[in-house]
């Protein structure tokens, strides 16, 4: 198993150590481990501050590197919260340092918060979709360090209703945010979070990479999105049973910001 979506206590909203997360993942045979921690740049919420000391963390998951280096592959990674008047200070900050792997995640669209349900307020189901893909899509296309799109369809998370929606309505959409990330040799994430929260399937879910797939779709990651130990490598057999099925063969890795694809 290959866990590409982890947080630890340098997340706003993590507690967990690198080193619980790290033994427990050894615990499950998880071959790769990438710490994937909060950066969102003027995030809706002025109380909590989505930032962390940057060469603090690099050194922190060096040592966690050398200490654990015979039993488990840690890799240095962030999720980044895009929004389209940070896509420069994004930039610059993913190219002065170091990582192996960077998700590139929506948590406030329209400049309000999804967590709180803000973003919802006066929206239709519909309205909400098209809002949030048309800001994906902008910011994807303006935007180019990153690896992976993270939890494409996370306004399910928030929101109930939003969740019940048919998600085919906006393939339309859909297809053009798959087709420049294929152009810009860039992938989506399977995050099996949606199994804690109210949806209980993959996000994206099944249908989603299954178009993905036939679009010509190959770069696709999988992470738990854990801020726990508990919940790390969660559902992944299901995943790759899932991949298998649509007639994906392989889980990608990065290292570098390089892809490698490696058989399920």
């Amino acid at each position: 198993m290959y866990d590409y979506h982890v947080h630890s206590n340098f997340s706003a909203d993590c507690k967990i150590d690198m080193k619980d997360m790290i033994e427990k993942a050894i615990n499950l045979n998880i071959k790769e481990i990438c710490f994937t921690d909060h950066i969102d740049y003027e995030y809706c919420d002025p109380s909590i501050n989505f930032d962390f000391d940057i060469e603090e963390y690099t050194n922190y998951i060096n040592k966690m590197k050398n200490l654990y280096k015979d039993k488990i592959k840690v890799l240095k990674g962030v999720e980044i919260g895009i929004q389209p008047h940070i896509i420069e200070k994004c930039e610059k900050f993913i190219n002065r340092n170091d990582f192996d792997f960077v998700i590139c995640s929506i948590h406030t669209c329209n400049k309000k918060d999804l967590y709180s349900g803000d973003f919802f307020i006066n929206k239709t189901p519909k309205k909400a979709y098209i809002k949030y893909f048309e800001e994906l899509l902008y910011c994807i296309k303006k935007f180019d360090s990153f690896n992976v799109v993270g939890h494409l369809n996370i306004i399910t998370r928030y929101n109930k209703e939003v969740a019940k929606e048919n998600i085919r309505n906006y393939f339309d959409i859909l297809e053009e945010i798959f087709k420049t990330l294929i152009d810009k040799n860039k992938g989506i994430e399977i995050n099996t979070s949606g199994f804690r929260y109210n949806i209980d399937n993959l996000m994206p879910p099944k249908e989603v990479l299954k178009f993905y797939k036939e679009l010509g779709g190959q770069i696709i990651t999988n992470g738990s999105d854990s801020h726990i130990p508990e919940t790390l490598g969660e559902k992944f057999d299901y995943v790759y049973e899932v991949l298998k099925d649509i007639g994906f063969r392989y889980i990608t890795t990065f290292e570098k910001m390089k892809p490698k694809f490696v058989k399920i």
